[in-house]
C-alpha cells in the first residue's frame, strides 16, 4: 500500500484530480502524524499553518483507517464543503469503497409532521410565511435528504423554518405519524452505517452532553475522532455542558400547546388564560432585565424585587401549565409531548436558579425582545475528558491556530489534555517573508484614549488609498466599527461594505466581485473568511483582541483562576487574545500568489513586554514602521520592503 506521503506527492492520485496541485512537505508531514495517531489510537494536537492543505492531510488517513472515523468541523458551511467537495475527491483518488455520511443537527432537516401542521399556528397570518410554506411543500416532494440548505428560495433564517423543523423539545419521536419517513432518522441511520461521518462541533458537543446526562446516543460509536477548527472547541463545549433557558423556549411551547389544542378540538376553557398569563410573564420578565440588550452576571440582578417577582411568575406559570397539560395529555401525542416539554423547561429553570455545579457561572443576555439565562461551566475539560474516556480511540485536534508563541499549554489546559499528548506544529508553506508586511504605525495613542479611533483611521486611510481599496478593516467592537463607517463614508471613494448591511456571504461575494471594496467587520469576519487573489491586499486591525474582562463568563473565569492561584492575564486573557489575533491575521494571505500588508494599530504590540508573545506567534513577515515603505509595497508588487 502506498504511503500517505506518496499519495500526496507529485506522482500521487490527487495530483491529477486537484487543480494547481503542488506537493507540500508540511501537508505530507501532517498526514503522516494523523495516520500514526489513528493507527496507535493516541491523541494528537496538530497545528497546520494557512495553506498547509490540512483537509486532504487528515482525509487520506481517515479513509484508509480501519474502523469508523467521525470528522467534526467548526461550521455547517465547512461541513458541507468537506462532504460535498473534498471527500469525493479523496475517495475517488483512493478508489476505495468507503461509506460516508453527512449528519447535522435536527434543526437542519425538514420535519414533515410540523410542516403539515404549520398553519395551525395561531400567528400564521403573514403572506410571506404562506409563500415560504408553499415552496417548502413543493420541495418536500422532491428532496431526498430534507436538508434545509438545499432550498435556496427559503433561506435558513426565515421564521417559517421554526415551524417546519423540529427541536429536541417538540419532536414526537417514535410516536410521530411520519416517523417512518423522517429525514432526520434517515440521516442518523446512514451515519450509523457509515465508515466516515462528517458532523460539526455543535452536534458533536450536543451529543456528548446528551450522553453525559444518560440519554440516548445520536452519533455512532467511533474508533477515531478528527476535530478540525479545534480552537473553537472550548467555547462550543461550554455552551452544551451548561444550562440555558430562553424566551424562545417559552414562546415555542406556548405556540405548540395552542396549536395542539386546536388540532384536538380545543375545548379546554382554562388553557387560553394560562397561556396568556405565561406569555405575559415572559414579556414582563424580559422588561425587568433592562431595556437595552446586555450580557451580565445573574448576581447583578437576581435580588432586584422586580426580577424576583418575574422569576416567581415564570415558575408559577409553568407549574399551572404542567397541571393542566397532565390532564390534557391523554388526548393526543402532541399534547403529551408538550407536557413533557413543560416539565423539562421547569427543571432547566430550577437548575439555573439553584445550580448543583459550583464551578459554573450563572449569567444572562438580552436582545430587543428576548432573553437567555445561561449556566456556563468554567472548566469544560472535565466533562470532555469523561466523554473521551467513554469513547477510547484516537482524538486528533487540528487548526491553524492552536499554539501561543509555539507552545500548546493553553489549548491543552482548556481541554484537559495530558501534558504528554502528542503534538506537531507545521508552519505555513506560504512565503510570508517576501509576500507580506507587518506595519505598526508610529505615534498612535493608547487604545483607551478618546481620540484613538480617529487616529487609527487617519493612519489606515492612506494605505487604503495606496492599495486601491481591496481592504479589510477589522475591529474589536461594534462601536468602533460604526464610528469607522461614519468616518469613511465622508471620504471613501471605494465601495464601502459594512457588517450588518447584508449576510456575511453576501458581503463577501460582493467584495470579491467588486475587486476594489473596503469591508468593515467585527468578530465574525476574523475567522473562517477566505478571499484569495487581488481583491484583498490590506488587512487593518484596530486593537489587540483582548476579551472584555467585564463579560460575565470572562469575569468568572478570571476570579476562578485567582482562587486557584493562577495568573488570569498570563494563563487566560493573553493566550486567548493571541489566538484571536492569529485568526484575524490569517485573512490576509490565502494562496501562494497572494501578497499584502497587515496593519496593527495597537501601540501595545511594541510598547508592552507581552507584545513579544503576539509577535512570536505571527508568521515570519517583514516588519516596518514606515508608512512610505508600506505604500510603495502596495503600489509596486514586485518590490520588497526592508525590515525595521
Amino acid at each position: 500500500m502506498a504511503s500517505v506521503r506518496d499519495l500526496l506527492g507529485l506522482a500521487g492520485p490527487l495530483a491529477d484530480r486537484v487543480a494547481d496541485f503542488q506537493p507540500r512537505e508540511e501537508q505530507q508531514a501532517l498526514a503522516e502524524a494523523v495516520e500514526q495517531a489513528l493507527a496507535d489510537g493516541e491523541n494528537l494536537i496538530a497545528e497546520a499553518g494557512t495553506g498547509t492543505g490540512k483537509t486532504f492531510a487528515y482525509l487520506l488517513p481517515a479513509l484508509r483507517a480501519r474502523g469508523r472515523v467521525i470528522i467534526s468541523t467548526g461550521t455547517r458551511t465547512l461541513q458541507d464543503q468537506l462532504f460535498h467537495k473534498d471527500l469525493p475527491v479523496v475517495r475517488d483518488a483512493l478508489d476505495m469503497p468507503v461509506r460516508v455520511a453527512l449528519l447535522k443537527g435536527r434543526g437542519n432537516y425538514l420535519c414533515r409532521y410540523r410542516m403539515e401542521h404549520a398553519e395551525f399556528d395561531p400567528r400564521f397570518d403573514r403572506r410571506e410565511a404562506a409563500r415560504d410554506l408553499q415552496q417548502i411543500r413543493q420541495w418536500a416532494a422532491m428532496t431526498r435528504s430534507g436538508d434545509v440548505s438545499e432550498l435556496a428560495a427559503v433561506p435558513a433564517d426565515r421564521p417559517i423554518w421554526g415551524r417546519a423543523t423540529s427541536t429536541v423539545d417538540n419532536c414526537l419521536g417514535q410516536d410521530c405519524p411520519d416517523y417512518g419517513d423522517c429525514f432526520l432518522m434517515e440521516a442518523r441511520k446512514r451515519a450509523q452505517e457509515a465508515d466516515v461521518v462528517v458532523v460539526n462541533h455543535h452536534l458533536l458537543m450536543a451529543d456528548m452532553a446528551l450522553k453525559e446526562g444518560g440519554h440516548g446516543e445520536v452519533l455512532p460509536a467511533a474508533d477515531a475522532y478528527i476535530l478540525d477548527e479545534a480552537h473553537q472547541l472550548p467555547e462550543v463545549a461550554a455552551q452544551f455542558f451548561g444550562v440555558s433557558v430562553s424566551a424562545r423556549q417559552f414562546m415555542d411551547l406556548l405556540r405548540d400547546v395552542t396549536a395542539e389544542d386546536l388540532r384536538e378540538a380545543g375545548d379546554e376553557p382554562e388553557l387560553a388564560g394560562i397561556v396568556a398569563d405565561l406569555r405575559k410573564a415572559v414579556l414582563d420578565f424580559r422588561l425587568c432585565l433592562g431595556e437595552r440588550p446586555t450580557r451580565a452576571a445573574w448576581a447583578s440582578v437576581e435580588n432586584r424585587p422586580q426580577v424576583v417577582q418575574g422569576v416567581q411568575e415564570l415558575v408559577d406559570g409553568l407549574a399551572a401549565m404542567h397541571v393542566l397539560l397532565e390532564r390534557m395529555a391523554e388526548r393526543g401525542k402532541g399534547l403529551e409531548a408538550c407536557n413533557r416539554r413543560c416539565a423539562a423547561l421547569s427543571a432547566e429553570l430550577q437548575a439555573f436558579l439553584a445550580p448543583v455545579e459550583t464551578e459554573a457561572v450563572p449569567w444572562f443576555e438580552t436582545h430587543s425582545q428576548s432573553f437567555i439565562l445561561r449556566l456556563t461551566p468554567l472548566d469544560v475539560g472535565r466533562p470532555l475528558q469523561a466523554q473521551m474516556q467513554r469513547h477510547p480511540g484516537a482524538w486528533v485536534f487540528t487548526s491553524a491556530t492552536l499554539s501561543v508563541a509555539g507552545g500548546f499549554e493553553h489549548f491543552r489546559r482548556r481541554l484537559g489534555l495530558a501534558e504528554e499528548t502528542r503534538h506537531v506544529r507545521l508552519e505555513s508553506p506560504f512565503d510570508y517573508a517576501n509576500n507580506a508586511v507587518l506595519y505598526v504605525p508610529r505615534g498612535l495613542p493608547e487604545p483607551n484614549a478618546p481620540d484613538y479611533n480617529r487616529a487609527f483611521l487617519e493612519q489606515a486611510w492612506p494605505l487604503v488609498k495606496a492599495s486601491g481599496g481591496r481592504a479589510f478593516l477589522l475591529f474589536t467592537s461594534y462601536r468602533a466599527l460604526h464610528a469607522a463607517a461614519d468616518w469613511l463614508r465622508e471620504r471613501c471613494d471605494y465601495p464601502l461594505l459594512v457588517q450588518g448591511q447584508a449576510s456575511q456571504r453576501q458581503l463577501l461575494d460582493r467584495f470579491r466581485d467588486l475587486g476594489n471594496a473596503v469591508l468593515l467587520g467585527t468578530a465574525s469576519f476574523w475567522e473562517g473568511v477566505d478571499v484569495k487573489g487581488e481583491a484583498l491586499s490590506l488587512v487593518c486591525i484596530d486593537r489587540l483582541p483582548f476579551a472584555s474582562p467585564a463579560d460575565p463568563v470572562n469575569e468568572a473565569r478570571i476570579a476562578h483562576l485567582r482562587r486557584n492561584d493562577g495568573n488570569p492575564f498570563r494563563d487566560f486573557q493573553l493566550p486567548q487574545a493571541v489566538i484571536a489575533l492569529r485568526q484575524g491575521v490569517g485573512r490576509l494571505i490565502r494562496d501562494h500568489t497572494d501578497r499584502g500588508v497587515l496593519m496593527i494599530g495597537d501601540p501595545r504590540l511594541l510598547g508592552r513586554s507581552y507584545g513579544r508573545r503576539f509577535l512570536d506567534s505571527l508568521p515570519p513577515m517583514a516588519r516596518t514602521r514606515d508608512a512610505a515603505i508600506v505604500a510603495s509595497f502596495l503600489q509596486r508588487p514586485a518590490s520588497r520592503p526592508s525590515s525595521e
